[in-house]
């Protein structure tokens, strides 16, 4: 498969980049004097009919008639936003029908973003062609000249899943008690920061209640991509006071906050608030927004979530959402028992790899499945990234080094890694910015691409890696073994990982592949244990998503202990130097810059520093995701955009998939 065959997902990729940030290119001024009056942009709250009948007339799902019925639940009326204020979700294809589950795979509490992801709400998030953001769980927004003052208008009426009021004091006491007390271990995140265009100063915002419904984000110098930072960087603003209150030290004390902790599983506090402040969906106790609402313990067989009653969104017949009335994650051991559940039908909703591409494509009929693929703005689909502040100084040096990423590059054979891998879909290309997006280079996608193993062996011996064992394995000067370790959280990768140990040590590098979980893989981060990892990068802009390309915090592999230096202030890690340090003064000019052309300039520059030192080594290019639904499972959209960004699945809006009888 050629790149030109991405060039569809791709040309609707470069409205994302035209459109840059939704509100630089389209002002929404709200200026602070009486003479310019304001405009608005608010959420669609009507959509057209659709043409297509459910099947019943009925406004809520038949579990919850029961519930009103029986007076345990409030008329649907009084759990629903104010009329005006109601979110219509428009449908992809039809009205749906009430009932079903959507059954999928997970690999347990670990595996969190497998149903964090699709049934997500956040304030803000990117519209379905990706060319800027709309408000979700804000009703509406408005903007001033400069881009320094955000006035965000919330939905009157609105509820948590447990019937209790959603209003501005949910948003402050995040914002107070919260996130900038950093109570849940994330940083303070880089949306909330403007940055002076002359000196570089950093100013955090000011967030301020205007009324029950409406809050104000007030940044010192212009943040023309605070809404598009925001609905990537916090998406939920917002955290449910009254629970809070219950369980954070500030409110109930250190020792009570302890027992709390100790009551639900946890040996410390720093753990629990963790959990509960961040990864809140896996628990029942705590109260969402989400269409589905977490109803057992995570950590057994089976995970269920319900339908949320008090939920805010309809279709546009007004039929309260989600159609479906329970998600149920069951837990696998293997990845294959996720292929094989999905070809019994024990899945009808799943998401797979090029790798399963021909398996799936085979049982479509005989399954009653269809597979549909989701495009990815990915680097590549089989890389590798060296950690450039490893602790072993024999390795730091090394990886250091951009000959020996160069060896490590062209002493692999690309086709095969296409062929046995991707099954042939994926070109043997470097990896690189795909056609389209912000940062393409003519040519990278064949830097170091062609399989050159003599000029492989001619680099290391130019590094002075000539010694070998009695194995004809490659030693350091000292005598040290020339070991590469590589690290990933999945057996799905297995292939890869066997050619590459193959291909490396044919270079005379011995190389280890080690399995740890998601949670401990990132553990290992936060403690520079990872000296290398196949982690891919998929970026739709860096300017929207830079924590995989700039050394912000500690996440992406390559860049190490860089990002815990940055996002310590200087107080922990490694120090950047040289074009990492470049980077970074990059970055900070994106954050005070006051225009999407200059901002898409200065994200062309860092990636031309990537092009550079290619710390990110690609063996295959790109390949979809593939979604693949049951033929019964209704409103799953096409030619979609598998991006972070957007949040994967998420994109899809699942709240209106439903099931055909």
């Amino acid at each position: 498969m050629k790149q030109g065959k991405y060039l569809a997902v791709f040309l609707v990729l470069i409205t994302i980049i035209t459109a840059g940030c939704s509100n630089n290119n389209a002002k929404n001024t709200a200026v602070q004097t009486n003479q310019t009056p304001k405009e608005t942009k608010a959420a669609p709250n009507s959509e057209p009919a659709q043409s297509q009948a459910s099947g019943t007339s009925a406004k809520e799902a038949p579990m919850l008639v029961s519930l009103v019925s029986a007076g345990t639940l409030p008329p649907l009326e009084e759990r629903l936003p104010e009329k005006p204020d109601v979110m219509v979700e428009p449908v992809v294809d039809e009205i749906g029908r009430y009932g079903g589950k959507w059954t999928m795979a997970w690999t347990g509490p670990g595996d969190k973003w497998a149903v964090g992801q699709p049934t997500e709400e956040a304030l803000f998030r990117f519209n379905k062609d990706g060319s800027g953001i709309e408000p979700n769980v804000a009703k509406s927004y408005e903007v001033n000249e400069n881009s320094t003052e955000f006035t965000i208008h919330l939905r009157k009426g609105m509820k948590w899943s447990d019937g209790v009021p959603f209003t501005a004091d949910d948003v402050l006491f995040y914002w107070e008690h919260m996130l900038t007390k950093e109570t849940f271990g994330k940083k303070i995140y880089d949306a909330y920061y403007s940055v002076d265009p002359v000196s570089g100063d950093k100013a955090l915002a000011t967030v301020t209640k205007v009324d029950d419904y409406t809050f104000k984000v007030v940044h010192k110098y212009p943040s023309v991509q605070f809404l598009e930072r925001v609905a990537i960087d916090n998406k939920w603003f917002f955290a449910p006071a009254h629970f809070h209150k219950t369980i954070l030290p500030e409110f109930v004390g250190e020792a009570k906050a302890l027992e709390i902790a100790k009551q639900w599983g946890f040996e410390d506090t720093t753990s629990f608030l963790k959990e509960t402040g961040y990864y809140y969906w896996l628990y029942p106790q705590i109260p969402t927004l989400r269409p589905w609402v977490a109803k057992n313990d995570p950590n057994g067989d089976q995970f269920i979530m319900e339908r949320n009653p008090y939920y805010w969104k309809t279709d546009a017949d007004g039929k309260q959402l989600p159609y479906m009335d329970q998600l149920v994650a069951t837990k696998i051991q293997d990845p294959s028992q996720r292929l094989l559940g999905t070809l019994a039908g024990d899945f009808n909703l799943s998401t797979f790899g090029a790798q399963d591409f021909t398996v799936l494509k085979e049982n479509e009929k005989k399954g009653d499945f269809r597979v549909i693929p989701w495009q990815q703005p990915a680097w590549s689909t089989s890389g590798i990234q060296l950690n450039q502040t490893v602790a072993d100084p024999n390795l730091r040096k090394l990886f250091q080094d951009i000959r020996f990423r160069e060896a490590l590059s062209v002493g692999v054979n690309r086709s095969e890694i296409a062929e046995i891998v991707t099954n042939g879909i994926a070109d043997p290309i470097q990896a690189s910015v795909p056609e389209g997006l912000v940062g393409y280079q003519d040519g990278w996608a064949d830097q170091w691409a062609a399989f050159d193993p003599d000029r492989a062996n001619a680099l290391l011996d130019e590094l002075g890696l000539t010694k070998r064992d009695k194995n004809q394995f490659r030693l350091f000067e000292d005598g040290k073994d020339v070991t590469i370790t590589i690290m990933d959280s999945s057996q799905d990768n297995a292939k890869f990982t066997e050619l590459l140990k193959k291909y490396y040590e044919d270079m005379g590098i011995k190389t280890n592949v080690k399995i740890v979980d998601q949670a401990t893989l990132q553990e290992l981060k936060y403690s520079n244990q990872v000296p290398a990892s196949i982690e891919n990068i998929s970026v739709v802009n860096v300017a929207f998503r830079p924590d995989t390309l700039v050394p912000l915090r500690v996440l992406t592999p390559w860049y190490g202990q860089y990002g815990l230096f940055v996002s310590t202030g200087g107080k922990e890690g490694v120090k950047p130097e040289g074009d990492v340090a470049k980077i970074l003064e990059y970055w900070d000019q994106i954050k005070a810059a006051k225009t999407t052309e200059e901002i898409n300039s200065l994200s062309t520059e860092i990636v031309k520093l990537h092009m550079k030192n290619q710390w990110i080594i690609g063996y295959a290019g790109p390949t979809p995701t593939l979604v693949v639904a049951s033929n019964k499972m209704a409103n799953v959209p096409q030619n979609m955009i598998w991006a972070d960004e957007f949040r994967s699945l998420g994109a899809a809006h699942p709240a209106q998939f439903f099931l055909k009888g």
